[in-house]
């Protein structure tokens, strides 16, 4: 297996698009968005909570509950989406804990993975869900 996110991030970034094409404040279900994106329920219901707990969605509990961004899709990107679930985002241990690494002040390919790291942050950091989600959905 080579350098990839897991599947929680992948399908954090696929919950949020699709709340990202409804007007601010739109409250999808659990099942709605689920049944949308091809993501497990049961699944997804831990990934929102982790997204709930970040800050980036907000819950609503009863018959009309489900899960909402908590602020603009313009203001949500990829990279607070993707750390929400997994944590720092790292090309290389080096990267996150070059303390850890008795090679890290002398490596050249520690250079190497600290372009990496920056470029892949930099993506990461300007795509917001907005962007991933262009067109709006008919609230109906």
């Amino acid at each position: 297996m080579g350098l990839q996110l897991t599947r929680g991030a992948e399908y954090a970034v696929r919950a949020m698009s699709y709340l990202a094409r409804y007007p601010e404040g739109h409250v999808s279900s659990l099942h709605e968005i689920g049944e949308a994106q091809d993501i497990p329920e049961s699944f997804l219901a831990k990934i929102l909570q982790s997204l709930v707990r970040a800050g980036l969605t907000v819950s609503q509990r009863g018959a009309h509950g489900g899960f909402a961004l908590a602020r603009p899709a313009a203001e949500i990107t990829m990279q607070q989406v993707i750390e929400a679930v997994d944590g720092p985002i790292s090309v290389n241990q080096c990267v996150l804990s070059p303390e850890d690494c008795a090679r890290s002040a002398s490596c050249s390919v520690h250079e190497a993975w600290l372009r990496a790291q920056s470029q892949l942050m930099d993506v990461l950091g300007s795509i917001t869900l907005e962007s991933l989600a262009p067109e709006p959905a008919a609230v109906g």
